[in-house]
């Protein structure tokens, strides 16, 4: 007895499996367009870092311009000008010699402020003597206490997530001596 099988028989056994199925190819885009949505949020996390990083950078070097300003006008720091020093704008007050030690520290303080208004989002900063410098929510609320052998802080604040508040961790404290 002799078997015979058709062609489209031969053909199966030949190849039996042709190409996808549907659900097979809806499952890999599902696959991949979650995977897709994950490297984006993973994206989108990096380039906040990167710019909190930033402001941590930049408030940084303010500090310590004008930690930089202040030891440029020694007799201002000796005289006690920098603890929480207004903000008023000297003209011609450029060099010491154009003006006294406590026009330079108030025309610091101002040009200090612009500085942190270009830099820093919502940007503030006091300097102060403070005994307990890691206390204060905000230039407004310091909590600078002048102790007599208390170094000198510098403390800035800024809005590092764009919610229009400051945060405890949206600050830097740097302390300094004459």
């Amino acid at each position: 007895m002799k078997v015979t099988h058709t062609m489209t028989t031969d053909r199966r056994m030949r190849h039996p499996h042709r190409g996808f199925t549907m659900i097979e190819l809806l499952i890999a885009v599902l696959v991949l367009s979650i995977g897709l949505l994950g490297l984006a949020a993973l994206q989108a996390q990096a380039l906040r870092n990167n710019q909190s990083s930033y402001h941590r950078t930049q408030a940084t070097i303010l500090a310590y311009d004008m930690i930089d300003r202040a030891r440029a006008n020694r007799e201002g720091l000796d005289n006690g000008n920098y603890h929480l020093p207004t903000s008023t704008q000297v003209n011609g007050c450029t060099t010491t010699p154009g003006c006294s030690a406590a026009q330079m520290s108030t025309n610091d303080m101002f040009e200090w402020n612009q500085l942190l208004g270009q830099h820093l989002p919502g940007g503030e900063g006091v300097v102060c003597r403070d005994g307990t410098p890691d206390d204060g929510d905000d230039a407004a609320n310091h909590n600078c206490d002048n102790a007599a052998t208390a170094n000198h802080v510098i403390k800035l604040w800024w809005d590092d997530n764009g919610d229009g508040n400051i945060a405890q961790d949206e600050r830097i404290i740097v302390e300094f001596t004459p």
